[in-house]
């Protein structure tokens, strides 16, 4: 079968069922999705299935076929970049022992593409299923209101730099 991830089409031979999250590390050897608890609690898992968060230990890759899906390796801009997000996170010194972020990191990413302006309520909603052991949640929560103020900033300066008016 054929699965598009991060712009790419992969041609895996693997049986329907096999949860995506081990198509993406075993067969495409895409290490930055973690395992972490297997039954889609945790969040270290997470990966973007046409734009939307998604637990990939539960997936069924069959679920994925004809679909984009992004993996933390498929956000930022190019090979020689960081995501704005990314780029925060290491700044602001969010992970500790770092293992649950780019679960984190995809679920952000999910939220401020949505809402460049979410409120506390909005980021507890959208980071609820993602668990971080060391608790550096108050720092996730400071990189996430960081990044989207940087986020917002960003698309005002390109919409006035293509004629455009907020």
């Amino acid at each position: 079968m054929k699965l598009n991830i991060n712009n790419t089409i992969h041609e895996v031979d693997v049986d329907p069922a096999t949860p995506l999250l081990w198509v993406i590390r075993e067969q495409l050897e895409l290490t930055g999705t973690k395992f972490g608890c297997g039954i889609g609690q945790c969040g270290a898992c997470t990966v973007h299935l046409d734009g939307q968060p998604i637990r990939s230990c539960l997936t069924p890759v069959q679920q994925a076929i004809d679909k984009e899906i992004t993996t933390i390796e498929g956000i930022a801009p190019n090979d020689n970049e960081w995501h704005i997000i990314q780029e925060i996170w290491i700044e602001e010194q969010v992970p500790q022992c770092g293992y649950c972020q780019s679960g984190q990191i995809m679920s952000v990413h999910a939220l401020l593409t949505n809402n460049t302006t979410p409120t506390d309520e909005d980021i507890d909603e959208a980071m609820s299923g993602n668990i971080c052991r060391c608790g550096t949640y108050p720092r996730v929560r400071k990189g996430i209101k960081r990044a989207a103020a940087a986020l917002a900033a960003a698309s005002k300066t390109k919409n006035v730099n293509n004629g455009e008016v907020d």
